[in-house]
C-alpha cells in the first residue's frame, strides 16, 4: 500500500529542491533571455545555434587531438624527406617554408581555422540579428552593481590593439558585441571544459600571494570578458578586485556578466601600460594570455607599469605561453606557432616567442622566481614546472 504521507513529504522535498532552479530560470525569462542558464552560463538563445556550436566544439576536439597526432607524426616524415635532422632547431621561417608545402600538415591547419571561422560567423550573426535586445541588456546593467563599470568613449586606441585577433570579426574593440562573441567563442575553443569558468577558477587558485599574506587589492590586466577577474574575487572575497581592458565592449560585457553572477568586481576601459592607478596600490597584479597579444615594446611598458602600481612585497603573476616554460624548439611546435601567427591573426606571437620575457621582468626591478605550479605546456596549471612570479622589492 502507498504511504500517502511519505509520498507527500517526498514530493514536497523534491519540489523544494528544484524551486531555486525554477526561480533562476524565471528570472532569466523575466529579463528576456529565452532559454535560461546552465549554472553561470546563459544558454545560447536557440537550439539550432546551440546544436551547431556543439558540433563545432566536438569537431575542434577531434582536430586538437587525433588530427594533431597525425600531423605531428607527418612533420617528422616531412623533415626526413627534406634531409633534416628533427633534433636540429630551425628558425620559424625555415620551418614554415618546409611544412607549408605538405598537404596533410596544411589540412590540419585548415580544419582548425575553418572551425574558427564558422564559430565566429555563427555567433556574430546571432548577436547582430537581435542587436536591440543585446544592447538594451547591457545598457540596463551599465550603472548597476554590485561592482562598477568605467568607460572612456574618447580614449585613443593604440594601433596594436585594433587588429582582429584570433580572426574574431572586429577584434576586441571594433564590434559592440565583442564580449559576447569572445565568451561563447572561447567556450568552443576550450572544447566545453570551461563553461562554468573551471579553468579560470583553477588559475585563480594557483596565483601566488605576497609573503606577508596580505591581499587587499588585485588587478587583472587585459581581463577580456572578466572570467579570471570574477574567479579572483571568489578566491579573495574581501579584496577589492579590478579588471581592465582596452576593449570597451569586453569590459561592458564583463560587468554585465559579473552582475548576473552577483560578483562585486570593478571593470574599467584602460590600457595595461597606463592603468591610472596610484603608486604602490595593489598586492597582486596578474594577467591571462595577454602578453602574446601585444608588441614587445608594449609588454615591457606593461611590466614597468606593473612594478609601479604594486606595493612593496606585492606579486606579479603573468599567465601566458612560456611563463611556465620556454618557446617551442621542435619543428612541429614552431610550425603550429607559425600558422597561428599567419592564419589565426596572432600578429605578435612570434615576436613574443623571441622576447626575453624573464629579462623584462628583472629589468623592471622585480625579483623573479618560479612558483612550482606550472605545466609542460608553458602556462600556469597543475603540473611539473613553475610559473613566473615577480616580486616588488623595497
Amino acid at each position: 500500500m502507498i504511504n500517502r504521507r511519505r509520498l507527500l513529504a517526498a514530493t514536497t522535498a523534491a519540489v523544494a529542491g528544484v524551486l531555486p532552479t525554477l526561480q533562476a530560470y524565471a528570472n532569466e525569462m523575466a529579463d528576456g533571455w529565452p532559454r535560461g542558464s546552465t549554472g553561470r552560463l546563459k544558454r545560447l538563445p536557440n537550439l539550432a545555434l546551440e546544436s551547431r556550436e556543439d558540433f563545432l566544439t566536438s569537431f575542434r576536439g577531434w582536430v586538437n587531438n587525433d588530427f594533431r597526432k597525425v600531423a605531428e607524426a607527418r612533420s617528422l616524415v616531412v623533415l626526413k624527406n627534406a634531409g633534416i635532422d628533427p633534433s636540429v632547431e630551425l628558425p620559424f621561417i625555415k620551418v614554415a617554408q618546409i611544412m607549408e608545402k605538405d598537404p596533410i600538415l596544411m589540412e590540419s591547419s585548415q580544419a582548425w581555422l575553418t572551425t574558427q571561422n564558422m564559430m565566429w560567423k555563427e555567433l556574430q550573426g546571432e548577436f547582430h540579428s537581435k542587436e536591440d535586445f543585446y544592447l538594451s541588456e547591457m545598457e540596463a546593467a551599465d550603472k548597476k552593481g554590485p561592482g562598477t563599470l568605467t568607460m572612456y568613449p574618447t580614449m585613443k586606441t593604440p594601433e596594436y590593439t585594433a587588429h582582429e585577433i584570433h580572426i574574431q570579426p572586429g577584434g576586441y574593440v571594433g564590434d559592440a558585441f565583442a564580449g559576447h562573441i569572445y565568451h561563447y567563442g572561447t567556450n568552443n575553443f576550450f572544447t566545453g571544459h570551461n563553461n562554468q569558468d573551471e579553468m579560470h577558477k583553477a588559475l585563480a587558485a594557483r596565483i601566488a600571494m605576497p609573503a606577508d599574506g596580505k591581499v587587499k587589492r588585485i588587478l587583472d590586466l587585459g581581463c577580456s570578458c572578466g572570467q579570471l577577474t570574477v574567479a579572483l574575487k571568489e578566491r579573495f572575497p574581501e579584496a577589492e578586485v579590478w579588471g581592465i581592458d582596452i576593449g570597451a565592449p569586453m569590459v561592458r560585457y564583463a560587468h554585465m556578466r559579473a552582475r548576473n553572477i552577483g560578483s562585486e568586481v570593478h571593470f574599467a576601459q584602460r590600457l595595461a601600460e597606463e592603468t591610472s592607478f596610484p603608486d604602490n596600490h595593489f598586492d597582486i597584479v596578474t594577467s591571462n594570455i595577454m602578453f602574446h597579444e601585444v608588441t614587445s615594446d608594449a609588454a615591457r611598458q606593461i611590466i614597468k607599469e606593473t612594478n609601479r602600481v604594486l606595493r612593496t612585497g606585492g606579486v606579479f603573476y603573468p599567465i601566458d605561453f612560456y611563463t611556465a616554460g620556454s618557446p617551442p624548439k621542435a619543428a612541429y611546435g614552431k610550425f603550429r606557432s607559425w600558422w597561428d601567427h599567419r592564419w589565426n591573426n596572432e600578429v605578435h606571437r612570434l615576436d613574443y616567442a623571441e622576447m626575453d620575457f624573464a629579462g623584462a621582468i628583472r629589468g623592471a626591478g622585480l625579483k623573479l622566481t618560479m612558483d612550482g605550479q606550472g605545466s609542460a605546456m608553458g602556462m600556469a596549471a597543475p603540473g611539473k614546472t613553475g610559473n613566473m612570479v615577480g616580486t616588488k622589492q623595497a
